[in-house]
């Protein structure tokens, strides 16, 4: 996969943080460069006394030709700016012309940025599709991307310029900048995991496109009252969005429900049901120092006029004669809807297939106008490379056949072929319960032709299981099979059965000791009878149980229709080798591998820690630091330099101030800067163990209170115990949590003996506005759930890229985290991986020891 030469003077970084992820898309494909090499060259000009960057590309097997692109957006005076920003408010308003208060502000701002984007967006387009480069496609239900405007100026490196501008307009940049709402399209570390990615990717310059939803009213707003959570939905697009471009030109048909029946020729068509329309809503994500901007596509759905029913709205029937448009409608109305009824299962099926069909239908029309006529789909896998974010996107595989096979007319081998080498599949939990599982009932409903393909696939990754174990075994083939299938609880193909053996010796009893001879002599023969009618009923014939719901493992489709497979972290890797999949790794060693996720530090360095980034660049002597963080390192030779620690302590403190005077905003509390500041903010989950926390804080304020003011002052440093994190809707358990935490801090913070020895906040809220806020002003961050369960963290990378000390378990990237910042410069908590299941069998025989 080639980078674009939008970069002359910087090479692609080795830093983890940018790089270890890429190969995720494209490993497994050896067809880039086996017919030719692409080579990027830059020079360097200056045009007008400002600096500027010739570009060419030199393809070298196919032409000496150059192509040259425009430089475009370059560096912009404080005047220029201004007057792009007055234009907007005058001539692009989503306000009244009276005034020019700070929303209106923020948005003229955004839209003058909009502008330079959408030039480096196009340029970026244009070079895609002169040089037909691999490109990748991420697909994820979720991108938590919080504020745009600072980051998007940074990167264009006009912070200054718009600063001055907005300066001699009468506002502060910070003041417009807090008026953008964070965009409500993500929840947690998927979420942001994903915004990351398209951040590095076009800093990279890496030819890539993220696909998502266009969520109206996202996970929701948290509130925080005397009964706990209460949720209500977002408002982010109240006032519109001014990062995003409608493409009302790109839609494609979404089909629901129907029948599959076969045509004159024999092939199969998907006929009848509903249709719904998906629309394309464009977000450019630019890349630092670099003219790259990639782009993020939303879908939204809707229906066509035609199916609003005027005939019933004007004999009164209103609720019929908008129904289609609102079934359509509400698929993007909420991220993960609550799925306790089959409605809200439904509707949770229709946003990932949404997603998938969508995003691959587009894939394929950008592939065939590239490819030109005639198209050869071989190729497809050698020009595109589509990752998968968790399960959530899984229906691209049979998707991606259905439409290769039914409308492009390939025979099954060839789509099984190109699917199997273009999409690949990232891991984010080892927890069983929580590897994805659909109702095969459900899928049949809505999707019928997909439920044929997935059977086909189910009946392919079965023949290779038998082909690897045999059927001398068949209690070992059983198990296997019942492990590894897609399909759990369905009968076998009767092209597998076929392949059984049929002989009365090769018989099995499932969880039956069969009868010895022994046993059986002497008996009567009504007795051997019964024994006989036994064995009959117990012979394994791969049925079903009816007991049991009919499922589709996502998980194991992922698997078997991909060619790679990632962990998000080491330990977690691991373990989906050696554990959770441990019968697919035997099977295909060579699609495991490990990708330790990442987080950007342009974001969480130098944008929301400024003073920090200052002082690493006065101390290195360059900024290249902020896309090689590899770089960092050599700020240990400043480890022992006084001025150097006074000058980090200065930067602490004034983020702590902001720290203080952010939470008096938010809850009211007034904590004192000069106290410890403990953060744990992330999803509110039993496996993270918040409540562990909060334990261990009431067990801290008991003592306290068991001591004299004297006692107290000489045991104790004063700490400010700042929790985060949205709680679902529907986990009663974890709103609970919440309400406990909240209700702690309560009777603590007012408890005037205690004074500021101890506070107890809980921020509401939390999304990545408020982490930029805390993240910067910590001294102590807890990453303490329980060992194996938590994939990797991103968090706990922030966290200690702004200097802040963690305690932590040895989970997730934890582990990594500790090895480069050294054993003496992290808290260890609690037991490892390996000891978990020991303790667990230990407390459920009641050998618990007392503490």
């Amino acid at each position: 996969m080639a980078a674009f030469p939008f970069s002359a003077t910087s090479k692609p970084s080795k830093s983890a943080t940018h790089s270890t992820f890429i190969s995720s898309f494209i490993a497994g494909s050896n067809h880039i460069g086996r017919h030719s090499r692409l080579f990027l060259i830059s020079t360097s000009g200056s045009v007008s006394g400002r600096a500027r960057r010739k570009l060419c590309v030199k393809n070298v097997a196919a032409t000496d030709q150059k192509q040259e692109p425009k430089d475009v957006a370059t560096r912009e005076d404080s005047a220029s700016i201004s007057s792009i920003i007055k234009y907007h408010a005058e001539f692009t308003p989503c306000f009244s012309m009276e005034s020019f208060g700070l929303p209106k502000a923020f948005y003229a701002t955004a839209e003058s940025v909009r502008d330079m984007l959408i030039i480096n967006w196009n340029t970026t387009y244009e070079y895609c599709e002169k040089l037909n480069v691999k490109q990748a496609y991420y697909l994820s239900m979720e991108y938590l991307q919080g504020r745009a405007l600072l980051n998007a100026i940074g990167n264009l490196e006009l912070s200054g310029s718009y600063a001055e501008a907005l300066e001699k307009l009468g506002h502060n940049l910070e003041d417009v900048a807090r008026q953008e709402p964070d965009a409500a399209l993500g929840n947690g570390g998927l979420g942001r995991l994903a915004s990351c990615f398209l951040d590095s990717l076009a800093t990279q310059n890496y030819p890539a496109w993220g696909y998502g939803l266009r969520y109206k009213y996202g996970l929701f707003k948290q509130h925080i009252t005397k009964d706990g959570q209460e949720e209500v939905a977002e408002n982010w697009l109240e006032m519109g969005n001014p990062w995003e471009i409608p493409r009302n030109d790109v839609t494609y048909p979404v089909k629901f429900y129907g029948e599959v029946i076969s045509g004159p020729d024999g092939k199969k068509q998907w006929v009848g049901g509903d249709n719904v329309t998906a629309v394309a809503y464009d977000v450019p994500i630019p890349g630092y120092k670099t003219k790259t901007t990639i782009n993020l596509r939303l879908w939204s759905t809707k229906v066509a006029p035609a199916e609003f029913d005027l005939h019933a709205f004007n004999t009164g029937d209103h609720a019929k004669a908008y129904a289609a448009i609102k079934n359509a409608e509400k698929i993007c109305y909420i991220l993960y809807p609550g799925d306790e009824t089959m409605e809200g299962k439904s509707l949770r099926l229709k946003q990932q297939y949404t997603l998938c069909s969508a995003s691959l239908q587009d894939i394929i029309t950008r592939f065939e106008r590239r490819s030109g006529d005639p198209v050869n789909w071989e190729k497809f896998p050698e020009k595109v490379a589509v990752q998968m974010n968790d399960t959530h996107p899984t229906l691209c595989i049979p998707e991606l056949i259905r439409i290769l096979v039914d409308v492009k007319g390939l025979s099954w081998k060839e789509a099984w072929n190109v699917t199997r080498r273009t999409v690949a599949y990232t891991n984010h939990t080892v927890l069983p319960e929580a590897l994805e599982k659909w109702s095969l009932n459900l899928i049949q409903e809505l999707l019928p032709r997909h439920v044929e393909i997935i059977k086909m696939i189910d009946e392919e990754l079965i023949h290779t299981i038998v082909a690897e174990y045999g059927t001398e075994d068949l209690d070992l083939l059983l198990q296997k099979v019942k492990e590894m299938r897609i399909l759990d609880n369905i009968e076998l193909p009767d092209s597998v059965l076929e392949m059984l053996p049929k002989s009365e010796e090769s018989s099995v009893v499932d969880h039956i000791e069969s009868v010895s001879d022994n046993e059986t002599k002497g008996t009567d023969e009504g007795d051997q009878s019964q024994v006989l009618d036994t064995e009959k009923k117990n012979e394994v014939t791969f049925e079903p149980d009816p007991e049991l719901p009919k499922m589709v493992r996502m998980a194991n489709l992922c698997i078997a229709g991909g060619h790679a497979v990632n962990g998000v972290a080491e330990i977690h890797s691991e373990i989906v080798k050696n554990e959770v999949f441990n019968d697919f790794y035997k099977l295909w060693p060579e699609k495991f591998q490990n990708k330790t996720n990442g987080v950007t530090p342009r974001r969480w360095i130098r944008f929301c820690n400024p003073d920090l980034s200052r002082l690493i660049t006065k101390c290195i002597g360059t900024e290249e630091w902020v896309k090689n963080t590899e770089m960092l390192v050599n700020l240990q030779k400043f480890a022992d330099n006084e001025d150097f620690q006074s000058e980090w302590r200065e930067v602490k403190m004034r983020n702590k101030i902001k720290v203080a005077s952010f939470l008096k905003e938010k809850t009211g509390y007034l904590v004192n800067p000069n106290a410890m500041f403990d953060v744990q903010v992330k999803r509110i989950h039993e496996y993270k163990r918040q409540l562990m926390n909060i334990m261990g804080i009431i067990y801290r304020y008991k003592k306290m209170k068991e001591m004299s003011p004297k006692e107290r002052e000489a045991r104790f440093v004063p700490r400010v115990c700042i929790f985060g994190g949205k709680a679902f809707a529907t986990y009663v358990q974890a709103k609970r949590i919440v309400k406990f935490i909240t209700d702690v801090g309560a009777i603590v913070n007012r408890d005037q003996e205690i004074g500021d020895l101890l506070k107890v906040v809980f921020v509401p809220d939390y999304n990545v506005s408020v982490a930029e806020v805390l993240i910067p002003g910590s001294e102590l961050s807890q990453h303490i759930s329980t060992a194996g369960m938590e994939a990797s963290g991103t968090s706990n990378m922030k966290f200690a890229m702004n200097g802040c000390i963690q305690i932590g378990t040895l989970d997730g990237a934890n582990v990594e985290i500790r090895e480069e910042v050294g054993e003496e410069n992290f808290f260890l908590f609690g037991a490892r991986a390996e000891e978990i299941s020991g303790l667990r069998k230990q407390r459920s025989e009641g050998k618990v020891q007392a503490l």
